[in-house]
């Protein structure tokens, strides 16, 4: 009986940009997840930490299907009585756009020690500038969306 080899290593890793005018926030996102946890390699290994960096820009100009963006709220408390904070998607995306598409990715990626690391290779923009020009991202193209 074979068996599969698991890979002892992180591969190198890249740096990706990520225009999300027009893009559809859930279907990026899905997108993203797969490349900052490493699903989109062949040498993915489910321990490692092998996904690639990944940069987002124009995080305000990211689009909502159907009616989400007055239905859609976003909850959070502070732990005190009466602490309760809801937003729905529209002043999310008009005050917050940045956090808004960190909550989606950081979603769809595990909540444990692993999941913490690979998020960390996130970086959210709302404008066209960033920091990371030094990096010399490629440009990553995103199927399945617009």
């Amino acid at each position: 009986m074979r068996q599969t080899k698991m890979s002892n290593f992180a591969d190198k890793q890249k740096w990706y940009i990520v225009d999300a005018t027009d893009l559809i926030l859930g279907r990026m996102s899905t997108e993203i997840a797969k490349v900052l946890t490493g699903k989109n390699k062949v040498s993915y290994t489910p321990h490692l930490d092998n996904g690639d960096y990944v940069i987002i820009i124009n995080a305000d100009k990211v689009k909502l299907t159907g009616n989400k963006l007055n239905n859609k709220m976003y909850y959070e408390h502070s732990g005190y009585p009466g602490g309760l904070r809801e937003r729905n998607a529209k002043t999310m995306i008009q005050d917050y756009p940045e956090e808004m598409v960190y909550r989606s990715i950081w979603g769809m990626i595990p909540h444990n020690r692993l999941g913490r690391k690979q998020i960390k290779k996130l970086f959210v923009y709302r404008n066209e500038e960033h920091e990371h020009q030094a990096q010399q991202p490629e440009v990553l193209e995103l199927k399945g969306n617009k």
